[in-house]
């Protein structure tokens, strides 16, 4: 078992490939959500709108792109939309799980603080804080910690659809781990691999939400 892993990984140099596709995979993950998070905030603030100019569009927003299929939507935005753009494949890509992940984000996002009690912001103002200043300082913390179970699971579904880049060109990990079977002719070996390493990323990412719970609970207890 050990002399078959280094024949494949080691002794060929397919690991430096597969790292290679990992930083691709996790470099997109991490700008579409950075991404689509500030798009998703704006979107979710259009949302709540009272004017119906705003509030109309975002709803449409919403629903069209979490409706829409993601490898569709990638597709169309590389080979229509910027086919003669300079923007490289990556950045395509970025764009297009950013302009999805802001949907999810959004809808999340005004969910969390439509559960808010409104009691507490009315009581603030009140007390003479700004709606600014209330929102910030009240609504906020509030909102992020009911919204952050959904966020997590948003990550991680963000990371998994990645997956379909190598439709694009863009060399990621499950490309990657597809070349490498056809090369080897092994391809449930690099199947599992490929199964692990996404399983890696997967609880790599649910570890540093832990970790950012639990260093909350320890600062909260030390009050």
């Amino acid at each position: 078992m050990f002399e078959k892993i280094y024949d494949i990984l080691i002794a060929g140099g397919a690991w430096l490939t597969i790292l290679n596709g990992l930083w691709a995979t996790v470099k997109i993950t991490a700008l579409s959500l950075l991404f689509g998070t500030l798009l998703g905030a704006v979107v979710c603030s259009l949302r709540r709108s009272k004017y119906p100019f705003f509030r109309y569009p975002a709803i449409a927003y919403i629903s069209i792109l979490r409706g829409s299929p993601v490898l569709l939507l990638l597709m169309l935005l590389y080979y229509v939309v910027f086919a003669r753009s300079p923007l490289s494949a990556e950045m395509v890509a970025v764009i297009t799980f950013g302009l999805n992940t802001a949907a999810y984000v959004a809808e999340l996002m005004r969910s969390a603080l439509d559960a808010l009690d409104r009691g507490q912001l009315e009581a603030a103002r009140t007390l003479g804080f700004s709606r600014a200043e209330s929102f910030r300082l009240i609504a906020l913390p509030q909102a992020m910690q009911i919204a952050r179970p959904v966020y997590q699971s948003t990550v991680v579904n963000l990371l998994q659809w990645t997956s379909v880049v190598g439709y694009v060109t863009i060399t990621d990990l499950t490309r990657v781990i597809n070349n490498i079977s056809i090369r080897t002719m092994q391809p449930l070996f690099m199947i599992i691999v490929g199964i692990l390493l996404y399983l890696l990323l997967s609880y790599t990412v649910n570890g540093l939400f832990a970790l950012q719970e639990y260093r909350k609970k320890l600062k909260g207890g030390n009050r």
